[in-house]
């Protein structure tokens, strides 16, 4: 099981591959967005934004998030961790329930290009 400290360096790193991302990926990640990361397996969440290309992590939470968030992920962290690194697709794991993701009809058309 991931730890804590594991989950927010995926993060950090997640937010790296996006600033240096280019085209319409980039274009994708910049929007300005309130953001939540539910860790099931460890019952945190991360919270903060998705701002100018980056996800800037403002708290670490107990338990589900208090608030809606705008773009709302929930996973274990083990999932998070091999999504970041490749080694896990996030489009199967989001099909197969593995992963959440919500998020408004047209947030979620901009975010695909993401994934």
């Amino acid at each position: 099981m991931a730890t804590i400290e594991e989950c927010r360096s995926a993060l950090d790193k997640l937010s790296d591959n996006m600033a240096g991302a280019d085209g319409t990926v980039r274009e994708a990640a910049a929007l300005d967005r309130s953001l939540s990361c539910h860790i099931t397996d460890l019952d945190i969440t991360f919270v903060g934004r998705l701002k100018g290309g980056r996800i800037e992590v403002l708290d670490t939470l107990q338990g589900p998030p208090r608030e809606k968030a705008q773009i709302r992920l929930a996973m274990a962290g083990d999932d998070l961790v091999a999504m970041v690194g490749g080694e896990l697709n996030f489009a199967k794991a989001w099909g197969s329930g593995r992963v959440r993701l919500e998020a408004a009809l047209l947030d979620l058309f901009r975010l695909r290009k993401l994934l």
